[in-house]
């Protein structure tokens, strides 16, 4: 849509000199078209925005969205995780379906492919059967490409838009609204949905649906060996005899610093093990990542080595710990205990 500037000074050039006033019926008409842009414009006055699944990260991530003053409704399997954001003003839907049917724009974030498509896709309670034409469905679960395609092509055929926008930074990038996010799908619609989007993080366009995917994957696969070497250097120092912390404010600063280093290197020293993203969740996406590796014909021998050892956390019974639980495997290896 044309700003009324822009339309304005397009009439100018055809009628450079014109004194006339421009007509009523034109007035009018521009105003009206004015209108209609502001209209289709996402702001607290004027979009009602769903969320299903308010765990570690959404929880965060709607709050944002509410202290914006947008109209929220949100809906999760185990009620009691949403009761937070229903003290906060948000309104409690009993389906995906229902939430939808109330909404304009809805995200997801929910643990597996599976529950991604439920949630959005069946055809009785899913969040697309309840959806208006021009709505938009927006999921952030790190999903498979695939899923993230046929989605799109189911919102399409109902007049509806879906965008794959799974994001990176744990916890505390969804508590400080610095999420790193994936976007595919139609680049004017992530545009107009940037008002959302900023109130999260930064958005960052991957391409066309399920590129946003791809993109997380890649992501995943690049942290995946990442905590393999910081689980590695942490070991390696603590049998070398090093004050372990005064090692890892060493090496913060210089080549070895990281994202990984800032968030979980002071959680492993304290032994602190709650997610912020949870072991079964990286496994699921490691496993994504080897799937699509043997798609493309791909070999990763540092992807696969730490989807064994995340599967291993995952075999003593530690997925529901944080991903920063790998220390624990390390430890078993080489039968060292980093307070000991």
């Amino acid at each position: 849509m044309r700003s009324l500037p822009f339309i304005l000074c397009s009439l100018s050039r055809y009628h450079p000199h014109s004194q006339t006033p421009s007509p009523p019926h034109l007035i009018v008409f521009l105003r009206s078209m004015a209108t209609s842009a502001a209209a289709d414009r996402i702001s607290p006055s004027n979009t009602r925005v769903g969320w299903i699944g308010t765990g570690v990260m959404g929880r965060s991530m709607c709050a944002h969205l509410i202290n914006a003053g947008y109209s929220l409704t949100v809906f999760n399997r185990t009620l009691s995780k949403a009761q937070p954001l229903v003290d906060m003003g948000a309104r409690l839907a009993q389906t995906p379906h229902d939430l939808a049917a109330q909404s304009d724009v809805v995200f997801s974030i929910v643990g597996y492919p599976s529950d991604v498509r439920q949630v959005l896709l069946d055809p009785t309670d899913g969040a697309l059967s309840g959806l208006r034409p021009s709505g938009i469905l927006v999921d952030m679960t790190t999903s498979e490409p695939s899923l993230a395609v046929e989605i799109s092509a189911a919102a399409s055929s109902k007049n509806c838009s879906s965008i794959d926008a799974p994001v990176s930074g744990g916890d505390r990038g969804a508590k400080n609204g610095t999420l790193a996010i994936f976007a595919g799908g139609d680049e004017a619609i992530i545009h107009r949905l940037n008002p959302l989007f900023t109130l999260l993080g930064k958005v960052n366009y991957m391409g066309p649906s399920g590129k946003g995917q791809f993109a997380k994957l890649a992501n995943q696969i690049t942290i995946a060996s990442g905590m393999v070497g910081l689980v590695e250097g942490i070991i390696y120092a603590h049998k070398a005899g090093l004050n372990v912390a005064s090692f890892l404010d060493a090496i913060s600063t210089g080549a070895a610093g990281s994202k990984s280093l800032d968030l979980y290197g002071s959680r492993i020293l304290k032994r602190d093990f709650e997610p912020g993203f949870f072991v079964n969740h990286f496994v699921k996406d490691l496993g994504i990542c080897l799937k699509e590796c043997q798609n493309m014909g791909l070999a990763l021998p540092g992807l696969a080595l730490a989807q064994q050892l995340y599967l291993s956390l995952k075999a003593h019974g530690e997925g529901n710990l944080g991903t920063q639980a790998l220390i624990l495997a390390l430890e078993r290896l080489n039968n060292v205990t980093l307070n000991s």
